[in-house]
């Protein structure tokens, strides 16, 4: 079912939210074995270590787009999120033509300051990286929040999250990245 704005799309990007909706999974690929760089983003936001989390972040969005074999992104962590009257902003996919594509994510929420939340921190990075795979790995002329998109958004943060668990369980099968 789609979500309410799609009666406002055109035509044309109707039919794009539909391709999109269409695809409900993305697995990631064979070989990606990022648990360990998961935990370390685990490890310095507890740490409050603002370079460590985006040093650690851009490791693990260069294994997923060079996994996907998809441009590039760079990833940038800012400290505390911005925020209006409509709420605060977590993340953000910034396409370039022609140029490096750019997230930026943020590590503190705007009203408390607190660190956020490990997996919320997690989930908002694999949000903004499904953007830059929706361009780039499939086609797709635009990018919607359509249910498939949260799908595959869903999918591919509980496999990290999966591997993550098994690096922290201590499991001696689980190469460090």
């Amino acid at each position: 079912m789609p979500f309410a704005y799609y009666a406002r799309l055109s035509a044309a990007r109707q039919r794009i939210y539909r391709k999109s909706d269409e695809i409900d999974r993305l697995d990631l690929p064979a070989g990606v074995d990022a648990g360990a760089v998961v935990q370390r983003i685990a490890d310095q936001l507890a740490a409050d270590d603002r370079a460590g989390v985006q040093k650690a972040a851009q490791a693990l969005v260069d294994a997923l787009v060079g996994a996907f074999r998809v441009p590039p992104i760079r990833v940038r962590v800012l400290a505390r999120r911005p925020a209006d009257d409509g709420g605060e902003l977590h993340g953000l996919y910034e396409p370039e033509d022609g140029a490096t594509a750019r997230i930026t994510v943020w590590m503190r929420t705007a009203a408390r300051k607190q660190v956020v939340a490990f997996r919320t921190f997690l989930r908002t990075l694999v949000h903004e990286v499904c953007h830059h795979l929706d361009y780039e790995l499939f086609a797709l002329a635009e990018t919607f929040h359509t249910e498939g998109f949260y799908k595959r958004e869903s999918t591919l943060a509980g496999a990290l999250l999966a591997q993550q668990a098994a690096v922290a369980a201590g499991d001696p099968q689980r190469p460090l990245f």
